[in-house]
């Protein structure tokens, strides 16, 4: 498996487009296939927040991860974000999202941030597994979610 930038693999946001608009479309019910499409592109940055990687292997794209600027309205005092991460549903329970966390850590730490936040609503676990830690509860979107940091290292 390989991660990459977005940036360097276009074709792919056909791919995850579809499969994250579907995903979230229980929640994000205002959302269109066309303004995600737009959300990843928005994304095809290397250097300049937001960027997206992209777990892979030859050309079949496997996940996505983001680092934003920010991720929550209520939050943009705080930056930057992982956010984004997604894991196609053939490919989840193997360590991809995992992957695409840590990646996206590091890319952060080389542009110079040492600290990282990111909300989630379900996957408290695997976030604290990966060493982050819980800053405070919210809501979003009517559902229950924490905030959670992370102080990055050279790895």
């Amino acid at each position: 498996m390989n991660i990459s930038y977005l940036a360097d693999h276009p074709q792919f946001i056909h791919v995850l487009a579809p499969e994250i608009f579907e995903h979230w479309r229980p929640i994000l019910a205002e959302e269109t296939l066309e303004l995600r499409e737009t959300k990843l592109r928005a994304h095809m940055n290397k250097r300049t927040l937001p960027i997206a990687l992209v777990a892979h292997r030859d050309s079949e794209v496997l996940g996505t991860a983001a680092l934003r600027a920010f991720d929550l309205e209520s939050y943009k005092h705080l930056s930057p974000w992982l956010g984004g991460v997604f894991v196609r549903q053939q490919y989840r329970g193997r360590g991809i999202a995992s992957q695409l966390s840590r990646a996206v850590e590091q890319h952060a730490w080389s542009l110079g941030y040492s600290t990282v936040y990111l909300f989630t609503p379900d996957q408290q676990r695997l976030y604290s597994r990966l060493g982050w830690s819980q800053f405070e509860t919210t809501e979003w979107q009517g559902i229950a979610a924490d905030v959670m940091f992370k102080e990055l290292q050279k790895e």
